[in-house]
Parts: structure tokens; sequence; C-alpha cells
């Protein structure tokens, strides 16, 4: 019996790349000695994406769907594609034509050899310098503060072995990021390095503060580096008092000379306060991913299905 391979893709406003990039990745896979099914999972588009999904899956069973409630974001729908695929192993690709498909053999060659996920990396990004330049700094920060080294460039475009997607699966975090949520398994792994495209048609769903909740969901669910910054922060403040007193303390007695820093304190203690603000605001956002999972919500909504059977 041939093994099974699942793809999962999320839709996300994809009309213009559903097809080709499903032609695009058929022709790559013929020569597999492998069956596969593709789950398309739309995220709340609000093009004609969905109809166009409906009308391959009455095509063809092997191409299924999920349509969820509205947009649930990128990482909710990469869960549900993951949460249905049945295959023996699961690659997971954006529909953007980002994720090229002349990738796909290789990742299966190195599943065969026995590694149980394949992660793909971008050499270099050809993104506008912004989004590269955040980018090279949040990888780095993530890579230093986190207490699970994760490494910059790779995205969610991986291959996952039937073995690690059961554990995965059972980790039901609400504020999720696969990114860091696959490495954290520890299974043994490649990196296939590959040159990222421009996107073909339509545009990116990922918006500058949709990036910074992402970035900020990555930071916060693999380090406690912020909250160690209080730490850091509490101990320079003592220090410099020290010295503040000292140096009061040498002028009166040695050179019976008394400045006054009230205006430099007031300085400090203006900065101090802004600093004050970003530890709350920190703290905040633990205590909101806690309420998160206090309020053990679902994390996504299915609303309709095509070819889709029991969970995977």
């Amino acid at each position: 019996m041939p093994m099974k391979l699942s793809i999962v893709l999320p839709v996300f406003n994809e009309e213009g790349n559903i097809i080709p990039l499903y032609e695009k990745i058929q022709e790559q896979l013929n020569f597999q000695d492998i069956t596969t099914e593709f789950i398309y999972v739309n995220d709340g588009s609000n093009d004609h994406s969905l109809s166009i999904l409906k009308e391959l899956c009455s095509k063809d069973k092997n191409i299924k769907y999920i349509s969820l409630s509205r947009n649930f974001g990128h990482q909710a729908a990469l869960t549900a594609g993951l949460d249905y695929a049945s295959g023996d192993a699961v690659i997971t690709m954006d529909c953007d034509f980002q994720d090229p498909p002349e990738v796909l053999p290789e990742m299966i060659n190195k599943w065969k050899e026995g590694f149980k996920i394949v992660y793909t990396r971008r050499k270099e990004r050809k993104d506008k310098f912004f989004k590269k330049f955040t980018a090279k700094i949040y990888y780095s920060l993530l890579y230093k503060f986190s207490d699970n080294k994760l490494q910059g460039n790779i995205g969610d475009f991986r291959l996952l072995d039937r073995t690690v997607l059961s554990i995965l699966n059972a980790m039901r975090e609400k504020s999720r990021y696969l990114r860091g949520m696959v490495p954290w398994l520890g299974y043994e792994y490649a990196i296939i390095d590959y040159e990222r495209p421009l996107r073909t048609n339509g545009e990116s769903g990922f918006s500058l503060l949709t990036m910074v909740r992402f970035g900020m969901n990555g930071i916060l669910s693999f380090s406690f580096a912020p909250l160690r910054f209080g730490l850091i922060l509490g101990i320079f403040v003592i220090i410099t008092g020290i010295i503040f007193f000292f140096y009061l303390l040498f002028n009166y007695l040695i050179n019976h000379q008394f400045y006054k820093l009230l205006e430099w304190m007031a300085v400090m203690n203006y900065v101090l306060i802004g600093f004050l603000f970003i530890l709350i605001w920190i703290i905040g956002e633990y205590i909101g991913k806690i309420y998160n999972e206090a309020k053990d919500r679902p994390i996504y909504i299915i609303n309709d299905t095509g070819n889709i059977g029991t969970k995977g």
C-alpha cells in the first residue's frame, strides 16, 4: 500500500493562486510513489476562493476543504488542516507561490531517509527593505532570548511525520506559534535551503499589526526574557542609585560641595516611568495569554467542509 501525503494550504483571498498552485504541485508529485490529499482551509476569504475550492472538490475526492466561520488567522487555519490530515506525513505551505512546489520532492526524499521533521529555510528574503530588516532583527532576538533555540528564516513551509503530527495535534494552547511548537518537540530534523520567490497574485494577508502580534506570540510563548528584563532594569536602578548616593556623600564630606541633582532625577524618573509602562504592558501580555487559555474557546470554528471525514 503506497504511503499517503497530506498537503495543508491555508487560504485567505487567494482566488488567483488556488488552481495554478494545485496544478504545479501535481506536476511535482507525479513521479512520487505516494498518494496525495489536498486540504485547503478557507480562513474567512471574501473573494471567490471558496467557490473555486468547492468546484475543485467536486472533481476530485482527494481535494478537501474546510471553511472557517470567519478569519481566525494563519496559525488557526494551519491547525484546522493539521487536525484533519490523514496522511503518513503532512506538508504545510502557503497558497501564494512563495513556498515553491519545486522543493516538495526533496522534502519527501528527506522524510523517506528517516527525518521526522523537514524544515525549509529561505536563503534570501526578496521582501521590501523594512520587512527584511525587521525580520532579521526579530529572528536574531528570538534565537537569543528563546529557551528553545529557533532557527531564523524558517517559516511554516515544513514536513511533519505522522508521529510528530499526532503529538502536535494534542497541544491545544490557544496562542499558537507553530514555528516554535514544532522545534519544541525535539525530533531529529533536516533543513532544506531554497530561494523564496515574490508573490505572483493577490496581496499578503499579513498587515504590519498582524506581523507584530505574530512576532509577540513567538517571543512571549517561548521566552521569559521580557520578564527577566524587569530584573535587569531593577538591578541597574539600584546600582545607579548607590552611585548617586556616594557621589553626594563624597562631595559633601570631601569637597564640601553639594550639587543639586533634582533636575537630573526628574528626568531619570520620567524615563523610568516610561520603562514602567513597558513592563506593565509586557506583564499584561502574559496575563492576557493566561486569560485567553482560561476561557478555553475553540481554536477555530468550522462553517462548511468538502470531502472531509473524521479527524486524522
